[in-house]
């Protein structure tokens, strides 16, 4: 009776509080009136679609849990939103120059999030960012919109710097940025050998460090930029080679997810001091990358906490905005057109991993005997007594005793002076003053802290048909906080406490960290599973890193594999080489066909000759490096002239 008082009385509101859907949900995602979380992800917030139905949908057309969920329209959302936010902030303050954003293929490199991105931000001019070959030339295939930018990071060997030396000639605003001093004298001789200026940039290394996860990328032993000194021994040698008008951008990157504006607006202020002394030594600039960090806020808390932000989009734009314009007012620097790449903010919403529980296990509480045996040993007996005596008033001393008593039993069990049952009588009475104390603490106003917790000691295990190794890898990796609930059954209320094992059967296969408004709880609120009905679970904001990161990371792909054998004269044999995957081989794991690429590109090439940027003798020789990369190694390969 008092469960179904429960249920009644438990309302849809009751969830979207408990799982805070409304605080990370960003609009996106919500419940519906029967119980059912429902995804709106269309910019007019016109329709919303039943995650229960779909997933019918796709149990009705054979196919099985877990499923990864996209709604490219949430892309679609994602990209309009950043852009009208620059816009209204360049109109506020009257920037005179303009707002183009790059995404970081890295972040998430399915094809149909770079065919959609492109597809989509073609309004805005929106481009891309490509940190290998791989992605360079992925990025050739789809990004036809020559208005939009190019940013080439990463190491670069002279196939990729050739590749992109002609993609400038065929018209696309394609930006080397250098990494490392080394860089520039390999593009200034292929730049010189095929007779095409390049278009290039700088990668400052901050010594602004920002708070968060993902925050190695700035701070003065960041392991990619150039220092100040390398700066200006960058200018010197382009000054040199009488190529300084082709350095026309300046990047920096404070790091991935940076949760507290003030740090963002602190880098700013240093990056821009940068950019207008490059101004001064002469080069023609003009355009301002300030990378990613635009932070999702996964916990819904709004707080500068690392699986949060403090602030919204509208105050990241303007707070960019206006920093930019306070310095480079000082200067008399003409605005530059800001470059952000906004990657994690952009695709996290987009994807959502479904998988139902297939099995539950609890620890017994309801087996204590009214009765012990006659020889049950007297530390046993005391460990009854705790459970006898525990009331409202001797809560902490009782878990104290409980806790005592238990370890006594244990070493007892280890030294063979109790048996097999008796250890096992007394793990159930110890598991029984638990529940009393559960029960207990409900009724303290002031809560000890060694009982703030103890609510979490009794969860339930539900084992998830998922691998947190493939589908969640930061959150196995670095323990990073996902939204993770029920998508039906929420207008009952949960009654168990859980948390989340996979099927890997590896002992850190398991979530048991959780989003909260305090900022994370060990355990996650679950109905009680019922026989013949599957119980779905969702885990929300998961399309950035996490569908590629473990094993696909920048499409680099399996590397080159050699098996040696040691001999005792200290000589070695190779006795097994297994080739790496090549190009084309990673970019086919995320639904490319290298065929269809050759052709698109070609057809990209050929428009290009009838605009006269290039010869059909260039045109043959752009095909032949841009199919050699894709036959080619993924990792960095050494120039060999």
């Amino acid at each position: 009776m008092n469960l179904k008082h429960n249920m009644e009385r438990w309302t849809i509101e009751d969830s979207a509080d408990l799982y805070q859907i409304r605080e990370w949900g960003a609009g996106y995602f919500g419940i519906s009136e029967k119980g059912d979380v429902v995804v709106t992800p269309l910019r007019d917030k016109s329709v919303s679609v039943s995650l229960p139905e779909i997933i019918s949908g796709i149990v009705a057309r054979g196919y099985d849990m877990p499923m990864l969920l996209r709604f490219e329209d949430i892309l679609d959302s994602q990209i309009t939103q950043l852009h009208e936010s620059f816009r209204s902030a360049i109109a506020r303050f009257d920037y005179k120059g303009q707002y183009k954003g790059v995404y970081p293929i890295k972040v998430n490199q399915q094809k149909q999030v770079i065919e959609t991105i492109t597809r989509i931000g073609k309004f805005y001019h929106h481009g891309l960012e490509a940190g290998s070959k791989a992605e360079l030339i992925a990025a050739l295939t789809f990004l036809e919109d020559k208005e939009a930018c190019l940013v080439c990071n990463g190491y670069k060997d002279r196939e990729f710097i050739d590749l992109g030396l002609f993609a400038c000639k065929m018209g696309f605003k394609c930006f080397f940025v250098l990494e490392m001093p080394g860089e520039l004298d390999l593009i200034l001789e292929r730049s010189k050998a095929l007779g095409i200026k390049p278009l290039l940039g700088v990668r400052f290394k901050l010594s602004t460090q920002a708070g968060g996860h993902w925050t190695e990328s700035g701070g003065d032993r960041s392991i990619f930029g150039l220092t100040i000194s390398q700066v200006i021994e960058t200018i010197e040698k382009l000054k040199e080679a009488g190529m300084l008008d082709c350095l026309q951008l300046l990047h920096y990157h404070l790091g991935s997810q940076i949760p507290n504006i003030r740090d963002i607006r602190a880098s700013i202020q240093e990056a821009c001091r940068v950019y207008a002394g490059l101004v001064l030594e002469g080069a023609a600039m003009g355009y301002f990358d300030l990378g990613g960090g635009l932070a999702v806020d996964y916990d819904g808390s709004h707080t500068n906490y690392m699986n949060s932000r403090n602030y919204t989009l509208d105050e990241y734009c303007a707070d960019m905005i206006e920093a930019i314009m306070e310095i480079l007012s000082e200067y008399n620097i003409a605005h530059p057109t800001i470059i952000t790449e906004s990657g994690r903010a952009t695709v996290a919403y987009y994807s959502v991993l479904l998988f139902n529980i297939f099995d539950t296990s609890s620890i017994d509480t309801d087996s204590v005997p009214e009765e012990l045996p006659e020889n049950t040993p007297e530390i046993i007996l005391n460990m009854l007594e705790v459970l006898k005596s525990l009331n409202v008033r001797n809560l902490q001393e009782c878990y104290n005793d409980a806790l005592y008593y238990r370890d006594e039993i244990r070493q007892m069990f280890k030294i063979g002076d109790l048996t097999m049952r008796q250890r096992a009588l007394g793990d159930k009475i110890f598991w029984k003053i638990i529940q009393a104390l559960i029960e207990g603490v409900k009724d303290l106003k002031f809560v000890p802290k060694d009982l703030m917790d103890i609510e979490t000691a009794l969860c339930d295990t539900y084992y998830a048909n998922f691998s947190v190794f493939q589908s969640l890898p930061d959150s196995w990796a670095i323990g990073h906080l996902f939204p993770v609930m029920p998508v039906h059954r929420l207008a009952e209320k949960p009654e168990r406490n859980a948390i989340l094992a996979d099927i890997t059967c590896d002992c850190d296969g398991k979530i048991d960290r959780f989003i909260d408004k305090q900022g994370m709880r060990r355990a996650l609120k679950l109905h009680t599973i019922r026989e013949d009905e599957e119980y779905y679970l969702g885990v929300f904001l998961v399309g950035a890193y996490q569908e590629t990161l473990g094993d696909l990371h920048n499409l680099l792909g399996d590397t080159n594999v050699v098996s040696i054998r040691v001999h005792e004269d200290g000589n070695y044999s190779f006795v097994r080489e297994i080739e790496g995957d090549s190009v084309a081989d990673v970019l086919s794991y995320v639904e490319y066909d290298p065929k269809d690429m050759t052709k698109q590109f070609r057809a990209t090439a050929e428009q290009a000759v009838r605009e006269n940027l290039i010869t059909p003798r260039e045109r043959r020789e752009i095909m032949n490096m841009y199919e050699e990369g894709l036959r080619g190694y993924p990792y960095f390969e050494p120039y060999r002239s």
